[in-house]
């Protein structure tokens, strides 16, 4: 099956805004100030950047510019009315970038909107309750068969058809439907709550999936991360899990010119995701153990991490986007359920390959 190639790039900026459409009374309708987190999904045309390897560069480079007059400054007098939504679409409409599939607003680390080509803005919301479970069916021996805890994490998102529109879900409507759910799942063992009794990431997730959906027909996700490494998705029909991992390597872009740093050898801690669709194990209450991906994935991590990518890729270059499509030749055959591979040089800056029916989901 074919796979698809996005560039991702991401860029601060700090700013104050008063969104003077809200009531009176709402916070945000105050004068105000945020650290901006603007990002950017493209599909790039092959030669566009100044040379292959350098895309993840030259999208960043192109979205610093683009931000750069609203760093700092006073976004009222840039625009007119500075929700998340319109600063994404000014950003999209000011970012001269081929291939936008969708820009995203973060304006704190817990809350944003990515809006798509289609003008359909994507609003989620985070959260963090603290709770105890075991896993009742795990094999004899597993250790989340023991009574343990996380500070589990939650992303809610919601999908709306923008329009023209300034403003689509409210963050504070999503805190109001979220608080009787949090209230019943914060410092609770989960296991004694009716329908977790076998209270896996993927369970979890299609239960708050079950309690929202009625008040929030928007819903169109549900993420829970069960640790800051590994979480799943919901979105009312699929599963998904991912698994995240750190890789310590050096690299050197062959094609850069010489006289670019770039052409130097250099290395990153990059962040790779590996996303796995698969259907639900009715006993077990998972789709893939996150062990399970960890110990067959081990091999391949051994040889990239701490290594010199640079030499160990063959003919290929060792960008980002040639090291993602490495990791899916070696990773594939191992672990079918895969379909995306998230692979960042720095936070927010690289590249999504993905693959399969489904499409990807939002970033996580």
């Amino acid at each position: 099956m074919n796979d698809h190639l996005l560039y991702v790039a991401a860029v601060g900026f700090e700013a104050a805004c008063e969104v003077d459409c809200l009531p009176a009374t709402h916070r945000a309708a105050r004068l105000h100030g945020h650290s901006f987190l603007g990002e950017v999904r493209a599909c790039l045309p092959s030669g566009w950047a100044a040379f292959d390897g350098a895309e993840v560069d030259t999208l960043t480079q192109h979205l610093q510019q683009c931000v750069a007059p609203l760093d700092y400054s006073h976004l009222n007098t840039t625009i007119a009315l500075p929700t998340d939504e319109n600063i994404a679409r000014w950003i999209r409409q000011h970012l001269s970038v081929p291939g936008i599939e969708a820009v995203g607003v973060q304006s704190t680390t817990h809350s944003g909107v990515d809006l798509d080509a289609k003008d359909h803005a994507h609003v989620w919301r985070r959260y963090i309750f603290q709770s105890a479970h075991q896993l009742p069916n795990v094999p004899e021996g597993h250790k989340c068969g023991r009574m343990h805890g996380h500070g589990f994490e939650v992303i809610l998102h919601a999908d709306q058809d923008m329009g023209t529109r300034d403003l689509s879900i409210d963050y504070d409507h999503l805190d109001e439907i979220w608080a009787p759910v949090h209230a019943e799942l914060d410092h609770a063992c989960l296991n004694d709550i009716p329908g977790l009794e076998n209270p896996t990431s993927e369970t979890i997730s299609a239960w708050i999936w079950t309690r929202l959906k009625p008040q929030l027909p928007e819903l169109s996700w549900v993420t829970v991360y069960e640790t800051g490494s590994c979480g799943a998705h919901f979105d009312g029909n699929h599963y998904r899990i991912w698994k995240e991992f750190t890789l310590d390597s050096a690299v050197q872009l062959k094609h850069a010119p010489f006289g670019d740093r770039r052409r130097r050898i250099h290395g990153h801690t990059f962040t790779l995701r590996l996303h796995l669709h698969a259907p639900l194990d009715q006993v077990k209450g998972w789709t893939v153990d996150f062990g399970d991906v960890k110990t067959v994935f081990d091999p391949i991590f051994k040889q990239l991490d701490h290594q010199p990518l640079y030499q160990l890729m063959g003919d290929a270059d060792s960008d980002v986007a040639s090291i993602a499509r490495h990791i899916k030749a070696l990773a594939s055959p191992l672990v079918p359920e895969l379909d995306r591979i998230d692979l960042n040089s720095t936070r927010g800056c690289g590249v999504i390959l993905h693959w399969g029916e489904l499409g990807p989901a939002l970033p996580v």
